[in-house]
């Protein structure tokens, strides 16, 4: 299993309060849910009246399908062009048998099973 996660910081240049920066905030949200079926929630900045930090994750087994996704998404909110991108934090997680190291109960059988192998 693949999970990468997105943390990306904007600015609306254009809002003047809180109150215009939460409506781009919704805006955004919303409009990537209705698209992608995905949440993106909003993970800091939110006192500030012009920056906006949205964060989401995106969890599959093929990593060129977990990086296209999130591509698609990023690529869909810089479109809408509701808030300019100052910078992009991406990180990907694996677990399991995309794991880079082995698994400690490889090959491990329970002491009651062990006569049946």
């Amino acid at each position: 299993m693949l999970v990468t996660l997105v943390r990306l910081t904007m600015i609306a240049s254009h809002a003047h309060s809180l109150k215009e920066r939460r409506a781009v905030v919704r805006s955004i949200v919303d409009k990537v849910f209705a698209r992608h079926k995905v949440r993106v929630a909003e993970v800091g900045g939110q006192d500030s009246w012009q920056r906006i930090d949205l964060g989401f994750a995106i969890v599959g087994s093929e990593r060129v399908q977990v990086d296209k996704v999130a591509d698609e998404i990023l690529r869909f909110i810089e479109d809408l062009d509701l808030a300019r991108r100052v910078d992009l934090q991406r990180e990907q997680l694996s677990f399991g048998e995309h794991r880079e190291t082995s698994d400690p109960l490889d090959g491990w059988v329970p002491e009651f099973a062990k006569d049946q192998v």
